[in-house]
């Protein structure tokens, strides 16, 4: 591979920076899953529709599988693998409890596209929300409720 076919991405992943040198037409999805190990993202549909790869870029939820590297460079990216977010534990916990999820598959992109809705959202708003994450399994009764609990949770995860 040619050197002008590569470039330098420096990102910051889970609060962690990181510098790679990446193909040009690298996705962020690929760069977090082959070159950065973060395989908690899924690489679904590859082509923006399901979800699957959704992470936070900057705080706003974003797919990562329509999103080249190079864009992120001097960027935050969140994924399903940030122990220390408090949401995303309390999103993690409600989840489980509510019992939201069955093969696991769409549950990462659920719960980072479900972070950036305001807490005590209702129903509505979590639909609306969530509307670009697919879920083949549970259906979203459940989630909408674990959504729902989450955002009535305060301070850290139990």
């Amino acid at each position: 591979m040619s050197r002008a076919a590569t470039c330098r991405v420096s990102v910051t992943v889970n609060g962690r920076a990181h510098t790679v040198r990446v193909p040009a037409a690298t996705t962020l999805l690929a760069l977090l899953r082959a070159h950065l190990g973060l395989t908690g993202t899924k690489d679904g549909c590859g082509v923006g529709e399901c979800g699957a790869c959704t992470v936070l870029l900057d705080g706003e939820a974003i797919l990562a599988c329509l999103v080249l590297a190079p864009e992120v460079d001097g960027c935050a990216v969140t994924t399903i693998e940030h122990a220390r977010d408090a949401r995303l534990q309390r999103l993690r916990r409600a989840f489980a409890d509510e019992a939201a999820l069955q093969c696991g598959f769409c549950t990462p992109g659920m719960i980072l596209a479900a972070a950036r809705l305001p807490a005590g959202a209702t129903p509505a708003t979590i639909r609306a929300g969530l509307a670009g994450n697919l879920c083949r399994c549970t259906g979203y009764t459940k989630i909408v409720r674990a959504v729902r609990r989450a955002g009535r949770r305060r301070g850290p995860a139990r």
